[in-house]
Parts: C-alpha cells; structure tokens; sequence
C-alpha cells in the first residue's frame, strides 16, 4: 500500500500493530486497513469490544481532568500506545497549558507515530521502553528532561498491565515507581478482567496474540494488588464506566460489560 504522509519511514504496513487496532477502535486516524481487518475479527467475537476500548479512553480523560485539578501537572503515561484522539497532552495542556507529559510504550511502531504527532511540542515526548524495565524509564534522558520526581507525578498504566505476564512481576516493576515518586504522586491502572465475562472473550483474547501482545485477563483481587502501599481513592476499583462518571447516564445499565476495571491512588 501507499505509505500516508503521517506514517513515519520504518512502519512496517503489512503487520497489524495492537496500538493502530487500539486507536481504530476509540476513533482515531492513525491505523491500516490491515489493522482495521483484525479489528472487526475481534469485534465478532466481542461486539461489545469497541465499547470497552472506548470506556478506557473516557476513564483516561475524566481520570487526567481530575488530577489536573488535584495540583498535578508531570505525567508518565507508560504504555501509551499512539497519543491520539483525546490523550494525556491534549487534557492536561488544554487546562494547564505547562503540563508536562512523558509517553513509554514498548512497541517500536506507537513510537514512531507518537513521534511524529508530538513534533514540535516541547513538554510532551514518547520513550521507547518497557513497563518490565522501570529503571530504564526512570533514567532515560528524556524523562529525566521533562520530569522532576522530587515533585508529585501522576503515572499512568491504563490498559498496559494486561500485557504483562505473571512471570515478569508487574506487580514489583509497579512497586518500584512508587518507591521512586514523591509523596503526593498519584498511580492510575485499568485492567482487562474475566470477571463476568462470556466465552467469546476468551477467543479475543487468543486473537490478541497476533499482534505479539497477548492480553493476560486478571481478577479483581490480582488487580488490587497493583495498588499496595497506595492509598485508594474513591469509588475503589470498579468497573470502568462507574469510576467518577460525568453523568449517570454514562454509566449504562451493564458496567460490567466493559470487562476491565480502573482505579485511582494516591501515595500519602
């Protein structure tokens, strides 16, 4: 196919990326049709996938607006994917225009777009990192550029921990954040889950692993863990539409049927 002017040289087209699926799914612009075609494969298996994926962009928003508001203005968005359609940079700058923010992810392909979307903004960059490596992150010269830690941050792993298997200890590689962020920080998770969930979620999650990314559906107590020695704040951990919703008509009659939940912590 013929590479669009915002696909940056290297992209590979004939490979569907998880974070050009992701960002077909909650609206964007910046995805093939290669990765469209394995998005409607997984949406027959889970019509409700696109509203799921959705869910978590709204979470992110009402989630950044909130911690604005809180005094926060340092982001680490790790596992960002492509920062497009409503992403940190764009709510936090829109009310604090000196926010700073500092995307990680890990594949090489949401890199490069973000790269490319984030050329000439100079309190937002991307990180090629892992979420399995927090010391790489945490001395990177560009989170080291844009990010103070001996003021608060606000770190954020919305819909990145699935992605982690148990072997690797996302719950140590979270840990180590918290004992490096000061006090005041905040921690900010959502989380793929079973709980509830039918059969048919079971095969989108075997689809995912085409992408080399293979979802790792946990319960909610396993995602509590995440958040020790955080202290939780209000409503808990829930079901996406249920965490601080703008409207009671955002929540739905089936919350559940987002099929990840979220919270937000702060460390005291």
């Amino acid at each position: 196919m013929t590479r669009p002017s915002w696909a940056p040289e290297g992209i590979d087209l004939d490979r569907p990326s998880a974070s050009r699926v992701y960002d077909f799914f909650v609206g964007g612009m910046h995805n093939f049709e290669i990765d469209r075609t394995l998005a409607r494969q997984i949406e027959a298996f889970t019509p409700n996938v696109a509203e799921t994926m959705r869910a978590n962009r709204d979470l992110l928003r009402r989630c950044v607006r909130f911690l604005v508001d809180a005094g926060i203005h340092q982001f680490l968005d790790i596992g960002s994917g492509i920062p497009t359609v409503g992403n940190v940079h764009e709510v936090a700058q829109a009310v604090n225009p000196s926010a700073r923010v500092v995307y990680v992810d890990i594949d090489p392909v949401a890199v490069a777009h973000s790269r490319a979307i984030l050329d000439g903004n100079p309190a937002a960059t991307v990180v090629h990192a892992d979420i399995c490596s927090p010391d790489a992150i945490l001395s990177d010269p560009e989170v080291a550029r844009l990010l103070d830690f001996d003021q608060p941050v606000a770190v954020l792993m919305l819909g990145v921990l699935h992605f982690v298997p148990d072997d690797a200890d996302p719950a140590g590689c979270v840990a180590r954040l918290r004992d490096v962020v000061a006090p005041g920080s905040y921690l900010a998770i959502t989380h793929a889950t079973a709980d509830g969930q039918p059969d048919e979620v079971l095969e989108a999650q075997k689809l995912s692993g085409r992408t080399s990314t293979e979802i790792v559906l946990r319960g909610k107590p396993e995602i509590a863990e995440f958040f020790h020695g955080w202290t939780l704040l209000d409503p808990g951990l829930v079901h996406l539409p249920l965490w601080r919703p703008e409207n009671p008509s955002d929540i739905g009659e089936h919350p559940e049927r987002s099929g990840a939940y979220g919270g937000v912590a702060r460390k005291d």
